[in-house]
């Protein structure tokens, strides 16, 4: 039975790439996935058997090294996180709620600033990403109208499987084709009323992008911690998952128990207080959830 990878889900198609042939296939879900609780995603390798290129079946899903449920995708290498400098205006809180979504499912991500050219001062965005590179991420800092750090970040794909996060209106369409003008992604300006843009992308597909592939995606429309337990919430910020085994207290919350390496590394200036603001208000997000539950 041939193999392949799902590149695209659509309107209770399938598309399936055959991995000798390369030839993309149409199939539908075998009969027995709703009873198995199996819902096939775009990333996943399966087995499939098809008379023609229209009327296929997938047969069976192999095992995910990871899977994101929205955006429904599954066995990402890494996630590149587009922020803009303006338009909307860079907000850490929101670039660390996806952090912690994307480190919560074992994904590498991957930081982008867009829009530098709309920056006439940017001193308060390099203070806050020094402390991200500091951490241990990496940051690119890009314009697409001022082609500048785009070969960076076309470096990325090269062999990888990468999702593409971040809020609506930041570019990630417009830094693609940039990127890649084959692609004619549609791009909407943003709204000067809303502050926000328009989503553009309606389906997730894995898209060939040099010796990888983009998953162009509707987009994370859900960046809560229902799946995150309080006392694991710390193992997603990398500068406190490093001091956990020093506290005294084995699941410290790093809150108000005694001899807690974090709220030490706090107070030595070890940890960003905007970073340890942002933990302690997800925690109360947590803790919130799970009293509602």
């Amino acid at each position: 039975m041939p193999k392949g990878t799902i590149i695209k889900a659509l309107s209770g198609y399938y598309y399936v790439k055959s991995e000798e042939e390369n030839e993309i296939y149409q199939c539908r879900g075998r009969g027995n996935f709703r009873k198995r609780k199996l819902t096939p995603l775009v990333g996943d390798e399966v087995e499939f058997e098809s008379t023609n290129q229209t009327d296929g079946y997938v047969m069976e899903i192999f095992e995910r090294k990871n899977e994101l449920i929205r955006p429904p995708v599954a066995n990402v290498d890494q996630a590149l996180i587009i922020f803009s400098a303006r338009r909307p205006s860079f907000k850490s809180l929101l670039l660390d709620r996806f952090l912690v979504h994307i480190e919560a499912n074992e994904i590498l991500p991957v930081i982008c600033v867009s829009k530098l050219d709309l920056l006439e001062d940017d001193t308060e965005i390099a203070k806050e990403l020094a402390v991200y590179r500091r951490v241990g991420y990496q940051v690119l800092e890009t314009s697409s109208t001022e082609d500048k750090g785009l070969e960076e970040v076309r470096a990325l794909f090269d062999n990888k499987v990468t999702v593409i996060a971040g809020q609506s209106g930041v570019g990630k369409s417009t830094l693609l084709n940039s990127l890649n003008p084959d692609l004619n992604l549609e791009t909407n300006d943003i709204s000067d009323h809303l502050g926000r843009g328009k989503h553009t992308t309606r389906h997730v597909e894995l898209i060939p992008f040099g010796d990888g592939l983009v998953a162009d995606t509707p987009g994370f429309s859900s960046l809560d911690f229902i799946d995150i337990e309080p006392e694991d919430l710390s193992i997603y910020f990398p500068e406190m998952r490093d001091l956990r085994p020093e506290c005294k207290f084995r699941g410290c919350t790093h809150i108000s128990e005694p001899k807690c390496a974090v709220k030490e590394a706090l107070e030595n200036d070890e940890i960003a207080q905007f970073r340890y603001d942002h933990y302690v208000q997800f925690l109360q997000e947590i803790k919130d959830q799970k009293r509602r539950y």
